[in-house]
């Protein structure tokens, strides 16, 4: 039997929290783990990790299963079709997490999913308590919940010092998506 997989929470209102996730992707795949990240927010605009993740495959699968930030900027989409898209999220990376295919699995933006109740939290804890022993799990976003946060062998949280946005830089290509 392997090591025991880890549930790793990255949270808080600093950036980095899928940056450091794409990290651990980049280690993992050096060493030929197998790595699927589930989207759960971002969705209708074009990151860098979407041309990146092809780079690594088959050793990375990427999805982007969200319908984009909710209630911001270009957001035209209905709540519901939010509370959809999220719920079909989780769906997918519940059978990722259970399926044995993949070493490490990453659902991205779910604490955020949760805090704008497109998920509800039990759903989420029922989706982490199926994780195989050996799996390595880790969910991305702000606002994590005490119960995941409980549930973790690992958090981080990532605290905003400066940022340049503050300044009126706009966000940077490479950078920021």
């Amino acid at each position: 039997m392997g090591q025991k997989g880890l549930i790793i929470v990255y949270t808080g209102g600093g950036k980095g929290k899928t940056s450091a996730a794409l990290g651990l992707v980049l280690r993992a795949v050096g060493y030929n783990h197998k790595v699927c990240m589930v989207q759960f927010v971002k969705g209708s605009w074009h990151y860098g990790e979407l041309d990146s993740a092809k780079r690594l495959a088959p050793e990375f699968e990427l999805i982007t299963a969200g319908k984009g930030f909710v209630g911001i900027l270009d957001d035209k989409s209905p709540r519901e079709d939010h509370v959809k898209a999220a719920n079909e999220a989780l769906a997918i990376g519940k059978e990722k997490i259970v399926s044995g295919k993949y070493n490490v699995v990453i659902l991205d933006e779910i604490n955020y999913a949760v805090q704008l109740e497109l998920l509800k939290l039990s759903d989420v804890i029922d989706a982490i308590k199926s994780k195989p022993p050996e799996l390595d799990l880790v969910l991305t976003g702000n606002h994590a919940s005490k119960e995941v946060i409980d549930l973790a062998d690992l958090v981080t949280e990532m605290k905003e010092i400066k940022h340049p946005f503050k300044s009126g830089i706009k966000a940077k290509k490479g950078i920021d998506f």
